[in-house]
């Protein structure tokens, strides 16, 4: 077993190569490595340099490199991109980069994996560190051989001959990252740009990857929580007697509100926590869900965000030949990851290492150091791959779980939490709902547009812990649900136009951001509303979205994605409605954030007049998110997005009583099954010379549009309200 703590001078002595690895064999549980002399037992830095190269690169003694990023691959490709992108910046085969990922004793903080920003600012700056250093190392092998550095060049670790470790005598570069470093020609190119296949794919298909769950360390015992009944319900007391009888049990621990069991196996710990006899208080806060909209639009609003104003929207509707007024609803998601969270947490003479599958290792180091009061210099967390992600799961709340039991018994422990710990406590994607009204001249062309958006307030800040909570220890209190008020203004050139988010005191159940965070919501309603207004006009929905464009990259991808669903042109809806099975298209667009990656789709559906069900047979997209680095693994973004995301829009919905969440099970919170997965077909738009932008997040917010769009086509029928269940459609076909 390879040590589960690391240190950069071991990389820098034993070479750049470096295979994180954890083996299940018993014998790697035999002794506990001891934490390596470069990070001592106290007084760790609170942070690696994010300014220096050396907090990005290090050579080691047989010239290999090893790269150190603080944004996480979760599934996405991205630790395979960011080695093309640093491979490439270097000269250097792929095999000769190794990259350690989330590590706060290692790698700099570059912020949480989030945003679609992994390439577009973490991958940036690591190929501006590769840069400088690309340029140090040619002034060093200039002056050894007494020749410009300009005529010189980079070859498989060597330049002029000389390797670069040689090079670097003390294996240091001691240089701050040069923003003017000049960076490679794209035109030079040999890795990025091109598909390179992933570098966890062999493990993962082979059951050789070590996730996080797989993670045994020495000494390691099982923690198991017992959830209250109902989100505020108080531990009045507790009979523990029958469970500290069981063997194998090693502690109850009772903190506050907090209540779990730790036993020498997992097994143990859940047959333990079943024998536990808590006492709760009762509890009723939720608002009634079949009321959940009229609860949101009487929520208090705390402010206003105003995110577009143009023209004089209150002077030009009363003066539109039509006005047209829709509300749409989005309802509230659970992240849905197939494996349940984990995390592994110890602490040795005074400070605490936690092994997690969490997306933010360095904010979740601060959250942990908050909560147990220990200085953040004592507190490393180390990343390990978990079961998915989607934005702020129940990561980091397992990691704290498992740090308040380790610190109660003295030993690494491990808690992997159950499906209805998942489904019932991590946190969740809030209810959005939209209020809109347009006005068309005599001609069809929008005059006026005004837009009121229902969501929480905050930002992408920390999630508050439960087990913080729950144990009245330090912890956020502000709601985190990101930054969903993007897009909620309009990609199109429009004369009168006003949107405004109304900022929700509170919300129900613990908000979160989950993929694609409010650009989904607020795409749909846009989008969906937009086919509205091309309706009524009597114009094809593609052609009016040509004439509202005036972006010349937004019309190319938009162009390029009716060509290839070959798009017949033509109003919505069909005019032959009859049959079994109706099948429509529906067209969607954005421009994510209104600043970065350009998307366009075509849905295809098919409605089963007699059930109601919804099928989505094919969905074809096309982007342009600037230089592509992986082609390959941006079209596994694509599928992934599209696919997630029709499950989401035909299927998702966290259901919950007035105490708690209630649909804690795959079968009371359904995804989308095998067989229903769609055909995608993609394309993308490769642009070498510009900067890359995201591609883990956009494609997900023109999916719900364009079905909602797409079924419009195919029945009259406007679905304003995710899910799309087969309730709503047989309504709706009752109504035409």
């Amino acid at each position: 077993m390879s040590d589960p703590i690391l240190s950069r001078r071991a990389i820098l002595q034993g070479g750049g190569a470096l295979v994180v690895s954890f083996s299940l064999l018993p014998r790697a549980a035999a002794a506990a490595p001891p934490l390596p002399p470069a990070l001592p037992t106290r007084g760790l830095p609170k942070s690696v340099a994010g300014d220096e190269v050396d907090g990005f690169l290090a050579i080691g003694a047989d010239g290999r490199v090893t790269v150190f990023s603080g944004k996480v691959d979760l599934g996405t490709g991205v630790k395979t991109a960011l080695k093309q992108m640093a491979a490439e910046e270097l000269d250097l085969p792929m095999g000769a980069v190794s990259i350690v990922q989330g590590d706060t004793g290692l790698t700099p903080d570059q912020g949480p994996t989030y945003g679609s920003l992994s390439i577009q600012n973490g991958g940036a700056q690591i190929r501006q560190a590769a840069a400088t250093a690309r340029a140090a190392l040619l002034g060093l092998a200039a002056d050894r051989l007494g020749v410009p550095a300009a005529g010189l060049a980079l070859k498989d670790g060597a330049i002029g001959g000389i390797p670069f470790a040689d090079l670097l005598k003390d294996k240091r570069f001691a240089l701050k990252v040069d923003a003017d470093a000049p960076l490679k020609d794209p035109s030079r190119y040999a890795l990025v740009g091109k598909s390179v296949a992933r570098i966890d794919i062999p493990g993962k298909v082979t059951g050789r990857f070590t996730y996080i769950h797989d993670l045994k360390v020495p000494g390691m015992v099982h923690g198991r929580v017992v959830r209250p009944p109902t989100i505020g319900a108080r531990l009045e007391a507790v009979d523990d007697a029958a469970a500290l009888a069981m063997p194998g049990v090693v502690k109850v621990v009772r903190e506050g509100n907090f209540l779990a069991i730790v036993a020498q196996t997992e097994w143990g710990a859940i047959k333990a926590a079943e024998a536990l006899r808590p006492r709760w208080s009762a509890w009723a806060g939720l608002p009634e869900q079949d009321k959940l909209w009229q609860h949101v639009r009487a929520t208090r609003v705390a402010k206003d965000d105003v995110t577009s104003a143009v023209g004089d929207v209150a002077a030009a509707l009363p003066q539109a030949a039509k006005v047209l007024v829709a509300t749409y609803d989005f309802a509230i998601h659970t992240h849905g990851s197939i494996g349940p969270s984990c995390a592994v947490a110890e602490f040795k003479d005074g400070r605490l290492t936690c092994w997690s599958a969490s997306q933010m290792t360095h904010a979740l180091r601060r959250q942990l150091a908050a909560m147990t009061g220990l200085p953040t210099e004592d507190v490393r967390c180390i990343y390990l791959e978990g079961s998915g992600c989607y934005g702020r799961n129940g990561h980091e709340d397992a990691a704290a779980d498992a740090t308040l039991l380790a610190r109660a018994v003295g030993r690494p422990v491990r808690v992997q939490w159950s499906r209805a710990d998942e489904h019932g406590w991590d946190p969740k994607g809030p209810p959005t709902l939209i209020d809109l009204k347009g006005g068309l001249d005599a001609a069809g062309a929008i005059v006026a547009w005004t837009s009121e958006f229902f969501i929480p307030e905050g930002g992408a800040g920390n999630v508050p812990l439960v087990a913080a909570e729950l144990a009245g220890l330090p912890h956020e209190t502000a709601l985190a649900p990101g930054n969903i008020v993007h897009n909620s203004a309009l990609p199109y050139a429009l004369p009168n136009v006003r949107t405004v988010c109304h900022r929700l005191a509170e919300t129900p159940l613990r908000p979160s951001w989950i993929r694609t965070p409010g650009r989904m919501q607020n795409t749909f309603a846009n989008e969906a509303f937009l086919d509205e207004l091309a309706a009524a006009a009597g114009v094809d929905p593609a052609a009016y979205r040509m004439r509202l464009l005036n972006d010349p990259r937004g019309a190319e991808v938009l162009t390029r994605a009716l060509a290839l669903a070959k798009w017949e042109s033509r109003p919505s809806p069909r005019a032959e409605t009859g049959g079994d099975v109706l099948r429509g298209r529906g067209v969607s667009y954005v421009r994510y954030e209104l600043y970065r990656t350009y998307v366009a789709g075509v849905a295809e559906v098919e409605v089963d007049r007699a059930t109601g069900a919804i099928r989505v047979p094919r969905f074809v997209v096309v982007q342009d998110c600037g230089q592509v680095i992986n082609p390959d693994g941006v079209r596994n973004q694509l599928e992934g997005n599209v696919i997630q995301t029709v499950s989401r829009v035909l299927k998702e919905e966290v259901t919950f009583d007035r105490g708690a969440v209630t649909s804690l099970d795959w079968a009371s919170y359904p995804i989308l099954a095998f067989p229903e997965v769609p055909e995608v077909v993609m394309e993308l738009i490769d642009r070498p010379t510009e900067k890359p932008w995201g591609a883990g997040e956009p494609a997900a917010a023109i999916v719900p549009s364009a079905i909602s769009n797409a079924v419009f086509d195919a029945t009259g029928v406007r679905l304003r309200s995710v899910p799309f269940t087969k309730a709503k459609m047989l309504e709706g076909l009752r109504g035409v």
